[in-house]
């Protein structure tokens, strides 16, 4: 059962692995309920490896995931796919399927796992695309859309079913710097609104910097966590030289302004 005054997400010792190749070992936080989270570190990290193996797409070699205090990876059938039910998911390149329209899209998912009637089905669509902004969208194509309107379109697909958590794969990759922030400052809304937890995968500094509340820093070096906590904490005070070399990459100088709320 859901306890607001315990972490939503636990995991413990989590080890990733190719084959005998590790990406990370020993991966243990947790994030709380209604935090926007990173899962930061360059490029190549294990980033996006992590987030596959919090979703079930990625076995991984060792370790716990928990939700809510169940074990994830212990799951039967039944029970995952009740847990994954309480996600959604924003992929890097947003996945939408050229040949649907934007609200065809969003109403997939709502096909697929609900009973609800084609009308109904439009009109939920209508709603989530109007919260992100795409109101009158709905049969545009996404070709038809530029880069960051496609990620918000991709964004309302991942809350179609009125997910718990939210999974964003560097959503403001390819984007230019005020569609960037129109996403941040959008992924800050519909936290505050829906309540949702955000976990994002990202190397992008103005988005760490501006919006996150909790995060962790992955280290190819030693192939763990390295750094943990408030991104401007570990901004002000780096607990070693290469998560300050991190966040105080070239463009650093040019972050938004707070508003997280």
């Amino acid at each position: 059962m859901a306890d607001a005054n315990h972490p939503q997400i636990t995991v413990d010792g989590l080890t990733l692995a190719y084959g005998d190749f590790v990406v990370m070992r020993d991966l243990s936080f947790t994030i709380d309920r209604g935090a926007i989270f990173f899962i930061m570190g360059g490029s190549g990290s294990g980033k996006s490896t992590v987030m596959r193996a919090l979703i079930g797409l990625q076995q991984p070699s060792a370790g716990a995931i928990f939700y809510d205090g169940d074990d994830f990876l212990r799951q039967d059938d039944a029970q995952r796919e009740l847990t994954l039910r309480r996600f959604g998911v924003l992929y890097q390149s947003s996945g939408l399927f050229s040949s649907m329209t934007v609200a065809e899209n969003v109403g997939l998912p709502l096909g697929e796992f609900t009973h609800l009637s084609a009308a109904e089905i439009r009109e939920v669509a209508s709603i989530k695309l109007s919260l992100v902004g795409l109101a009158g969208f709905e049969d545009f194509y996404p070709g038809q859309l530029s880069g960051g309107m496609q990620k918000r379109a991709g964004l309302a697909r991942a809350m179609a079913l009125d997910p718990e958590i939210l999974f964003l794969d560097e959503p403001s990759a390819g984007l230019d710097p005020i569609s960037a922030r129109r996403l941040d400052e959008l992924i800050v809304q519909l936290r505050d609104s829906l309540r949702a937890t955000f976990v994002i995968v990202s190397h992008e500094l103005a988005s760490i910097l501006g919006v996150g509340d909790a995060s962790i820093f992955l280290d190819p070096t030693v192939r763990t966590i390295s750094a943990s906590g408030p991104p401007r904490t570990l901004l002000a005070h780096p607990p070693h030289a290469r998560i300050r070399e991190f966040l105080t990459r070239a463009g650093s100088a040019l972050l938004p302004g707070d508003f997280r709320g």
